[in-house]
């Protein structure tokens, strides 16, 4: 399996680029984790949060790997502790095919690709910028791979 992390924006800032750089190169080629990110429609010219999203939801579709087991990343999503997210990463592993985890941009992911999805979680309670968002998800990944592993990075 390989997970793959769309994620709708720009460029991140370095502390959070040099943080994802590093949870990335921790992962074993076994594991491997793919980070990609699309383009952010902008909202000029009195274009609505509908519009941007709908276009955004089509750069993620095009990014998305066929036959990807679909996540989406949303405020309105399971609730889900890291025990929780290891069981997911098993039985993601066990489907055959790529996960791919959709990160929206600043107004979420567009309502019908949400519904697509296979999945849909949150990672938190509490609003997270971006950047925040996209280190907190990659620490997790990896903190869920070293709960299979046996790797001393998790300590319950």
């Amino acid at each position: 399996m390989k997970c793959h992390v769309l994620a709708v924006g720009q460029r991140l800032p370095d502390w959070a680029e040099a943080a994802c750089a590093d949870y990335l190169k921790r992962f074993p080629p076994e594991a491997r984790v793919v980070v990609r990110t699309v383009k952010a429609e902008t909202r000029a010219d009195g274009r609505s949060a509908e519009a941007a999203m709908a276009a955004e939801a089509e750069r993620l579709r095009a990014a998305c790997p066929k036959g990807a087991h679909v996540v989406a990343l949303d405020e309105r999503g399971e609730r889900c502790t890291t025990a929780e997210l290891a069981q997911r990463w098993a039985r993601w592993q066990r489907l055959g095919s790529d996960v791919a985890l959709l990160i929206g941009g600043a107004d979420g992911l567009d309502p019908a690709l949400r519904a697509q999805a296979h999945e849909r979680l949150r990672l938190s309670d509490l609003t997270l910028p971006h950047a925040l968002a996209r280190v907190l998800l990659l620490e997790q990944l990896y903190r869920v791979w070293s709960i299979h592993a046996g790797h001393p990075y998790h300590r319950a």
